[in-house]
């Protein structure tokens, strides 16, 4: 009994992750970001713009942001206030495609996003937005910046309930700012331009998916 006990027990803190309010802030005696507040009483009304085309399924109550899971849950996601370390979310949209909320994650020195699984409320964290194939069957996200510095490409593609990393590929982004498109659901093409923008051309390269479905790089 002890040992199903226990096991219920981890089950339940397991879930608790996984659908419920998810937030990792304490004040710890930190006073209250003055930018949080000018940040979210700009950002919050365009946000409730967004809500109107999923209304039924988003909604927030000042710094909770609420989204609707199968089976009637639903999530929280919690902006921290407090000190340096503050950040706070914001919805950019339902991806119907992947089945996931698109959240943006802000903070003082650091920009992310939060893809948040609607049969599970997982949270997965990107660098980029979301860009599918045309097929739908996988998407890539792009973090080239130097503060914070991001410097990688990732295919990602649906896995059920879950989301799964296909290939990584590591950009030259501490030199060049790169972005890329979607050829074909085999090829992406990607561009790099010089940060310092004095006449010189960048890297440019392809990727592609091969028959084992192992992707590779090609071009200079």
């Amino acid at each position: 009994m002890h040992i199903l006990g226990l096991a219920l027990a981890i089950v339940g803190s397991l879930l608790a992750t996984t659908a419920g309010a998810q937030t990792s802030c304490a004040p710890g005696g930190r006073p209250i970001d003055p930018y949080y507040e000018n940040d979210t009483s700009a950002e919050w009304p365009q946000e409730a713009q967004r809500f109107k085309n999923n209304g039924e399924l988003v909604s927030r109550q000042r710094d909770r942001l609420r989204l609707v899971l199968d089976g009637g849950k639903s999530i929280e996601l919690v902006d921290c206030p407090y000190g340096d370390d503050a950040y706070h979310f914001l919805y950019e949209r339902y991806d119907q495609a992947g089945r996931f909320y698109v959240v943006r994650k802000s903070a003082h020195d650091d920009f992310s996003y939060v893809l948040v699984m609607m049969p599970t409320g997982r949270l997965y964290t990107t660098y980029g937005a979301p860009v599918w194939a045309s097929e739908k069957s996988k998407f890539l996200t792009i973090g080239c910046s130097l503060q914070p510095p991001r410097n990688a490409l990732v295919i990602h593609a649906p896995a059920g309930e879950a989301l799964a990393t296909e290939a990584e590929f590591e950009l030259p982004c501490d030199l060049e700012s790169c972005s890329a498109r979607w050829d074909h659901q085999s090829w992406i093409s990607v561009t790099c331009v010089p940060r310092d923008g004095i006449g010189k051309k960048g890297k440019e390269f392809v990727l592609m998916r091969g028959s084992n479905g192992a992707w590779n790089r090609f071009g200079r």
